[in-house]
């Protein structure tokens, strides 16, 4: 048990119970507790990540990273948008229903872990397969030298980026943050890469590097 993870539910309101629990059933099945990198809770299995738990405003939910790949045959799993791939959510707003459940989360945690040590891995859309905002494709056409540099960048990190210009409702907030990222893409970085060249720890650069355990 990682004592991050007791400072963390600790500091929880709404679903501190709901989260305590699922932390409490998620270790039944023998994974290690971890915090550093996802900043929530995460479970492990030789170093590699099967679950983590983490709150929303309306719900508290664990996430498998391979949740694809589960037999969902209960019908649980939650894709939270289309764009997501891999993951999947078991959503919840009470204990009485992590209780019902439990042999349930047990079993798909133990399913995930089986996937996990066969090596089994999903197959990704290619990042060319993702829609390209027409906001960007715009600029593409004023710059020919960002959109070589774009499309230079490592599939992960085009797709980053397209899901993250994509996620704006307003055609005015897709394109300030196209603007935004231009030096960051000319750069080689991807949307979460430190751009400074002093830290290969945090998640989004901003130069500060302040400590977020």
């Amino acid at each position: 048990m990682d004592p991050r993870v007791d400072e963390y539910l600790a500091a929880q309101g709404k679903w501190q119970k709901e989260l305590t629990l699922l932390r409490e059933i998620i270790l039944q099945s023998g994974l290690e507790e971890d915090y550093n990198k996802w900043m929530h809770p995460c479970y492990t299995f030789k170093g590699k990540n099967i679950a983590l738990i983490h709150e929303f405003k309306d719900y508290c939910a664990i996430l498998f990273h391979k949740g694809a790949l589960l037999d969902d045959k209960a019908g649980l799993l939650v894709q939270q948008s289309e764009n997501v791939q891999s993951a999947r959510q078991i959503r919840f707003q009470d204990t009485k229903t992590i209780y019902k459940l439990e042999k349930l989360i047990i079993a798909y945690l133990f399913e995930a872990i089986e996937i996990e040590n066969k090596g089994i891995k999903i197959e990704y859309k290619d990042s060319s397969r993702f829609e390209k905002p027409e906001e960007l494709l715009d600029v593409f056409k004023k710059n020919e030298a960002f959109k070589e540099q774009f499309e230079a960048l490592t599939p992960g990190r085009q797709k980053g980026y397209l899901l993250y210009f994509s996620g704006a409702k307003q055609s005015k907030t897709r394109m300030d943050r196209i603007e935004k990222h231009i030096p960051r893409i000319m750069m080689g970085k991807g949307i979460r890469d430190c751009i400074c060249g002093k830290s290969k720890r945090y998640p989004i650069c901003d130069g500060s590097h302040k400590d977020l355990d």
